[in-house]
């Protein structure tokens, strides 16, 4: 009987074997593994102009990579530049009034004021004489020189004239004394709402240049040039690549295999031979539902536990929501 024919048969039978446990133990994680599974996860920012005005320019566009601090687009500002120039004019002319009243009279006023009391005086002193006189030639001539009336009317005009002199007199002092403290006060108050108006509209145009508050990397530009920006309408999302981490899922059965700071690696689809390093930088202490997005048959339906594996992406090779695979490095035994 030939023997050929079964021996061939029982090497392939081994072989086909050995192939198979080769692939499954290649299949298999190691002992000193964990092999989690789970999406790139990364932080994002929504600006928006913090005023109502139209946009007049956008210097970014999706991808491009921007730095804390860069001008993203400004606002059409020519009325608020009109508005501050007029803020500019009413401080000087504040300044100016608050200057003339810290400074007092002039020489000139003050001798124009002596001036006056001068003329008053005299004007009061003549208006005396004729009413003097008139008394006098009333009584020599026993009231027949010179009637009522006369003597009535010097009365009066002594009167006019002595009340003039008083207010002659109280303007010398108002202006020997200088303007009250009241006033002076009120048009430093005058000139700091002046300058506070300077301030706003001077914010306001600083507020009109939208920058930047990170590094990142521009994910969707929302606004054009001529559309009307406002508080509340987002003009760019910014992605922040840094950090970056992976949101994976752990079985209550392996938590206890997982601490915070524990390296890991992690590997995509699109590059699997390339391991980005990470470590283990989050995990949530309560339990949830497995989301959708774990595809692993065995979670789907589990009690897991959220952790985040914060990674170390120089070359920017991971992108928002990607699937990753992360690999915990364990200690022998499984003790950590």
């Amino acid at each position: 009987m030939n023997k050929k024919p079964l021996i061939a048969i029982a090497v392939v039978a081994v072989l086909v074997a050995a192939g198979g446990w080769w692939y499954a133990q290649r299949g298999a994680a190691p002992s000193d593994q964990l092999v989690l599974y789970g999406n790139v996860d990364l932080r994002q920012v929504s600006l928006a102009f913090n005023a109502n005005e139209r946009v007049a320019e956008l210097a970014v566009r999706e991808g491009d990579r921007v730095r804390a601090g860069q001008v993203l687009g400004r606002l059409d500002t020519r009325s608020l530049v009109l508005r501050a120039a007029q803020s500019q004019a009413r401080i000087g002319v504040q300044e100016q009034a608050l200057l003339r009243l810290k400074t007092g009279s002039r020489p000139e006023e003050v001798a124009q004021a002596n001036a006056q009391v001068t003329a008053a005086q005299a004007d009061a002193d003549l208006a005396q004489q004729q009413l003097a006189r008139l008394q006098a030639i009333g009584q020599s001539t026993g009231g027949r020189a010179v009637s009522q009336q006369d003597l009535d009317s010097a009365q009066a005009r002594r009167k006019v004239a002595l009340a003039q002199l008083d207010n002659a007199r109280k303007a010398q002092q108002l202006v020997v004394t200088g303007p009250r403290k009241e006033d002076i006060g009120q048009a430093q108050a005058q000139l700091e709402s002046a300058r506070a108006d300077l301030a706003l509209m001077n914010h306001q145009l600083a507020e009109a240049e939208l920058k930047s508050p990170i590094d990142a990397v521009v994910r969707a530009r929302l606004l054009e040039p001529g559309d009307m920006a406002s508080p509340q309408r987002p003009a760019f999302t910014l992605a922040i690549t840094d950090p970056k981490w992976v949101r994976a899922y752990v079985a209550e059965s392996d938590l206890g295999r997982v601490r915070a700071g524990q390296e890991a690696r992690v590997t995509t689809d699109s590059q699997p031979g390339e391991a980005i390093a990470g470590k283990v930088g989050y995990i949530s202490s309560v339990a949830e539902f497995t989301p959708k997005t774990v595809q692993t048959e065995e979670l789907r339906s589990s009690l897991v536990y959220e952790i985040r594996v914060m990674v170390d992406d120089t070359q920017d090779r991971l992108r928002l929501g990607m699937p990753a695979t992360v690999r915990l490095q364990l200690a022998p035994n499984g003790k950590q």
